[in-house]
């Protein structure tokens, strides 16, 4: 398809649209550093010039879902021919050159492994008049090499880490995203630092499997000794991380969690399943009674921890008796609250190929008594937290109802939802990215309610650049260090997650 644009712009505007997880929304952050950085600016109101999908393959809608959001734009591009559509992320990876074939009015397709092409691959789009698509096979520069634009003023994702070594039979990921390869501890402390300095009170370290980090240079301690550098970081208030696996799940992790003061008693552990022989049938390289230690291990260490995970229903070949030991699992976990999935069959996946295929009635009805049972859980546990004090940092936009309630929202340090009522002690005006304490007084499923006076306000430099609509704009680091891969030969007492 040939593309004529017209005239010239003197400055280009840019949206960009995300689906998937928070690996996808931090690459998006990045894509929006390296357009500004081109010379683009965030659109306000009224079309973009430039739309960039950054996609998601791993549900079975995916494909549906970004094929009808490109035909809803083909009317926008017939009216402005100078804007550009581009497609990126896991599923541009995956379907390649196929995009613009489905959809000829895309003008870029780029993948998992190039988001610093797009600029360059939008620039060449405009000059030949014809779509670019560029997937390369593996990583061409670590994504944290790359400028970012952060979102939030008060709370940064930070990748230790990109691509999987598993082979989990349900996953495309690890085709789409490549082999693990670990960032040096020292580039991601010297961005964790850029962060703080700019006035972000909470990280987040993201990985496709966050604790096997440091694998790909030989130290199987390296995430605890990330965790507890992080913890001598002035200014950082809350660490989190996302999300681990049960087989690399550590007795050190657990320790440095419960001993470094600014890492969050909160803990992501996916189970996908509570049936040993679905979890062999998955790949999955542990068993239900192991799962139940390291949970049982956590919460002795911090009883009050807060755990959540990761459920499939449905799976090929789950049995009546598959999906009650994971209902048995589910009821001695004591998740907080749990994602719940029906299986997706994906192309590209082992799964995909297996016979005993479940009817979508079957799914659907372990799917309910599942939820049913969670949500009967999480109700149960949130309301032991009634009469309790919390600390919460103050949240945008995750209270939909807040306006009509009068209300505004946090989260708590184990990561719930808390709705609260901003009356009390307080100093002039509560902004998201301001810390504020009160008391829980009353619980529901998937949220808490403080509607008591809070005690303690406190007014913070994330809440001052909310107030200013200041966000960090972090450039790439790389401290002059490779970006992945060993590092050069350091005497012993400089070896260690401060390098």
């Amino acid at each position: 398809m040939t593309r004529r644009y017209r005239g010239t712009v003197s400055t280009r505007t840019y949206e960009i649209r995300t689906f998937g997880c928070q690996m996808n929304v931090h690459d998006s952050e990045r894509l929006a550093g390296m357009l500004e950085d081109a010379g683009y600016e965030r659109a306000g109101s009224g079309d973009a010039d430039v739309v960039v999908f950054n996609t998601c393959a791993v549900r079975e809608n995916a494909d549906n879902r970004l094929y009808g959001t490109l035909g809803h734009m083909r009317p926008a591009k017939d009216r402005n021919p100078n804007m550009q559509i581009a497609v990126g992320g896991c599923l541009a990876q995956k379907d390649r050159d196929t995009i613009v074939k489905r959809a000829p009015w895309v003008d870029v397709v780029f993948g998992t492994h190039n988001l610093g092409s797009l600029p360059t691959l939008l620039e060449r789009a405009r000059h030949n008049g014809e779509a670019e698509v560029e997937i390369l096979e593996a990583l061409d520069v670590f994504p944290s090499t790359l400028p970012a634009r952060r979102e939030s003023a008060y709370a940064g994702w930070v990748s230790v880490s990109v691509g999987c070594n598993n082979t989990c039979t349900f996953c495309i990921v690890p085709a789409l995203r490549g082999k693990e390869k670990d960032r040096r501890p020292g580039e991601i402390l010297a961005e964790v630092q850029a962060l703080v300095s700019e006035g972000v009170l909470e990280v987040t370290l993201l990985g496709q499997n966050v604790n096997a980090y440091g694998v790909e240079f030989g130290d199987r301690f390296a995430f605890s000794k990330l965790l507890r550098s992080c913890g001598e970081i002035e200014g950082l208030e809350r660490v989190r991380f996302t999300s681990p696996h049960p087989r690399d799940f550590t007795d050190d992790v657990i320790e440095a969690m419960a001993e470094t003061p600014n890492v969050c008693p909160q803990l992501h552990m996916p189970l996908q399943s509570g049936s040993d022989r679905i979890l062999k049938a998955m790949r999955r390289s542990y068993r239900s009674e192991r799962y139940l230690n390291i949970l049982r291990n956590v919460r002795e260490a911090m009883p009050d921890a807060a755990i959540t995970t990761d459920i499939i229903v449905g799976f090929p070949g789950e049995t009546e008796e598959d999906f009650e030991g994971t209902m048995e699992v589910v009821r001695q976990a004591r998740f907080s609250s749990a994602f719940t999935f029906q299986y997706s069959k994906r192309p590209g996946t082992p799964a995909a190929d297996l016979p005993d295929q479940l009817p979508k009635e079957v799914v659907q009805q372990r799917y309910d008594r599942l939820v049913e049972l969670q949500n009967e859980i999480s109700w149960e546990e949130n309301k032991k937290l009634v009469g309790r004090p919390v600390e919460l940092l103050v949240a945008e936009g995750e209270g939909r109802k807040d306006a009509e309630t009068h209300r505004l929202s946090g989260r708590a340090r184990d990561g719930r939802l808390v709705h609260f009522t901003p009356t009390g002690a307080v100093d002039r005006e509560i902004r998201p990215g301001d810390v504020v304490h009160t008391t829980i007084t009353r619980a529901a499923p998937h949220h808490l309610v403080a509607d008591t006076d809070i005690s303690a306000h406190r007014r913070t430099r994330a809440g001052d650049h909310w107030e200013e609509g200041v966000r960090p704009k972090t450039s790439g680091v790389t401290l002059g260090l490779p970006s992945f891969g060993a590092p050069a030969a350091k005497p012993a007492a400089e070896q260690g997650c401060a390098c």
